[in-house]
């Protein structure tokens, strides 16, 4: 018996032996996916590609639970503030952090109380158009005329006592620089500056080792603004590192020298010194991103020692890499998911994701150089800068998109289709609300009534963009392409891919017509989705047009406000009912699909874990 078992344990180390030796690269993981990033700084990025790799290399005060979108726990802060403990004081306008000590930046630099608070300021001051800025302005600004601001730049309007401070968005919009520099005009001007970076700092208190953080007003969700999650606004920065490397200094006096930059002049757009688990090794632009472990790492190192992001927009490529062990881990469109299914040494993984996509109609246009939008005339080759602030017309496109189908072709069911915003698994949701179906002869109707029947009988031609590689994007707007050509022969839709960044400057700059985006929700509250879609001040609301800003400013933002103002659940339920029915009645996005998460790796990769608002793949839990 005793001669059996040692023949037994020698014959199953054999199998274990084998099996590692199938294992390729065992101490490095590969994750390939449509890319690249944006930017490494944690104030600029706003798209979950950026926010996935920051992810990697930064910490914030809090984290998720695991699995839990709603359950937080210490991270750089050893407490979650509550009022319970007596860290959560004045009505939930003080929030008491205990800062973590002996936690190193990947330079050897100390955590202190003091990058807590610098790294909060700098992501209200840098504000870049577009940016996430917003998050923490509205908890961290007093507020104006009963409405929270949302830029700096509004706390500066209202210091030097210009009348509606609220419409104000940009500096340059003061009027209070030198020409072509960012050098005062005057002392005047000079000390609104200062003042407003003072409200600012008056929000916050050291002592000893606690970071005290006086909100102005009450923030319902401010808790989930500071966590880890699927925008990575509020992690830490190290305040030495970022004035050495000509990022703010942390000053008063010069902090609008780096307001509002552009890609190319912020300089931390490329370089990192966090505090997370692993540090950049090296950066091949548009390639790839390696990262090392970092073994100084304060909540112990990683198993795995070097992980890797590649780029790879082709599916193909992806799939052999996968297949041949030298990627661990793929991202994998769903109309793919047959492909991994039934093969024993993939893994495929299938989770509920607060995540939205939609298409834009952009409501006013540049243009002048504008390729996208043809003669730029209603003449059949082209769109009017305001063709889709036109209500029938987008009424139209509704009536066009084939939602049922597109789902089950680009998605085999493994998504919802929204009826609005404010998505299943989000409070205030109802499945109850109105959402469109595909209705040709509606869509005709309300085609016939646009421009007084010019539009049937001229038609049109434009350009609709989605980022490459994304091919549930594609196959999005070809559908709708197709569906145009489908009522009118005359309605044309050139369906064009762009890589991610030319994509999201474009859109930006008012040159799309209609564009692909999704959302990954920075929080779980309605009041995120809400604000970022219906604001007249949001990252979709405000890159739309002046048409919609104009109508949000009198229908939506009253509602926004009050669904971050009120506390009472069944009022905050129907401020979200009232905002998804105005939705659906003005026609503002096609709401396309609400995706489940899908996550396909090699058998061999362990320790992963689905979580409906981490923007991507967690190196730090895995292993082989």
């Amino acid at each position: 018996m005793k001669k059996f078992l040692v023949f037994a344990v020698i014959c199953a180390l054999f199998v274990i032996m084998g099996i590692a030796q199938n294992v390729v690269n065992p101490d490095t993981i590969v994750y390939e996916e449509p890319g690249p990033f944006q930017s490494l700084d944690p104030a600029w990025e706003y798209d979950t590609t950026s926010a996935e790799v920051i992810w990697q290399l930064y910490d914030s005060l809090l984290q998720y639970d695991g699995t839990s979108t709603t359950k937080l726990l210490p991270m750089l802060s050893t407490n979650v503030p509550s009022v319970a403990d007596g860290t959560i004081l004045d009505n939930g306008t003080t929030y008491v952090f205990h800062i973590r000590q002996g936690v190193y930046f990947h330079n050897g630099d100390l955590l202190t109380p003091q990058d807590v608070v610098y790294s909060l300021e700098r992501l209200v001051l840098l504000d870049y158009s577009g940016g996430p800025s917003w998050m923490l302005a509205e908890p961290l600004l007093p507020m104006i005329n009963d409405h929270y601001v949302l830029t700096i730049v509004q706390e500066v309007a209202k210091e030097l006592g210009l009348s509606d401070p609220l419409s104000y968005t940009s500096l340059s919009s003061l009027d209070i620089f030198a020409t072509g520099t960012k050098v005062p005009l005057n002392d005047k001007y000079k000390k609104a500056l200062i003042d407003a970076f003072n409200l600012l700092a008056k929000d916050f208190e050291i002592k000893g080792n606690d970071v005290i953080i006086h909100l102005p007003q009450p923030f319902e969700p401010f808790l989930y603004a500071l966590t880890k999650g699927g925008i990575c606004e509020s992690v830490i920065l190290d305040e030495k590192w970022c004035a050495e490397n000509k990022a703010w200094d942390g000053k008063a006096d010069d902090w609008w020298y780096y307001h509002n930059p552009t890609l190319s002049q912020d300089t931390l757009t490329n370089i990192e010194n966090g505090t997370g688990p692993y540090f950049m090794k090296y950066y091949i632009s548009n390639r790839e991103i390696a990262f090392q472990r970092f073994d100084r790492y304060w909540a112990g190192p990683a198993p795995t020692k070097y992980a890797v992001i590649k780029y790879v927009n082709e599916f193909t490529t992806r799939l052999l890499d996968l297949e041949s062990g030298q990627a661990d881990a793929i991202y994998v469109p769903v109309e793919n998911l047959s492909e991994v299914q039934n093969d024993k040494n993939i893994k495929v993984s299938v989770y509920p994701q607060l995540s939205v996509y939609e298409l834009n109609f952009t409501w006013n246009l540049v243009s002048d150089g504008n390729p996208y939008i043809g003669s730029g005339k209603l003449d059949g080759n082209g769109i009017p800068p305001d063709f889709f602030s036109n209500l029938d017309v987008r009424k139209g496109f509704e009536y066009l998109f084939p939602y049922e189908t597109y789902i089950k072709e680009a998605y085999n069911n493994l998504a919802l289709q929204p009826n609005g915003a404010i998505m299943k698994g989000l409070f205030g949701y109802s499945s109850d609300l109105p959402k469109y179906e595909q209705n040709l002869s509606k869509a005709v109707e309300y085609f016939k009534k646009a421009y007084n029947g010019e539009l049937w009988e001229k038609g049109f031609k434009f350009s609709a963009a989605y980022e490459s590689g994304d091919t549930t994007e594609q196959i999005a707007l070809t559908a709708l392409s197709n569906a145009a050509r489908e009522v009118n022969p005359k309605f044309q839709i050139n369906v064009v891919g762009e890589l991610w960044p030319n994509l999201l400057s474009d859109s930006l700059s008012f040159k799309l017509p209609i564009f692909t985006m999704g959302y990954l929700a920075d929080y779980p509250d309605p009041y995120d989705l809400a604000y970022a879609y219906y604001s007249s001040t949001g990252i979709f609301g405000a890159f739309i047009g002046q048409s919609f800003v104009s109508f949000a400013q009198k229908n939506l933002d009253p509602l926004v406000n009050d669904l971050l103002t009120t506390s009472n659940l069944s009022k905050r339920a129907e401020i979200v009912k009232q905002l998804e029915e105005l939705d659906y009645k003005d026609a503002l996005y096609i709401w396309t699909d609400q995706p489940f998460g899908i996550f396909v790796s090699r058998a061999w990769l362990k320790g992963w874990y689905p979580n409906g608002v981490r923007p991507g793949i967690d190196f730090y839990s895995l292993s082989k």
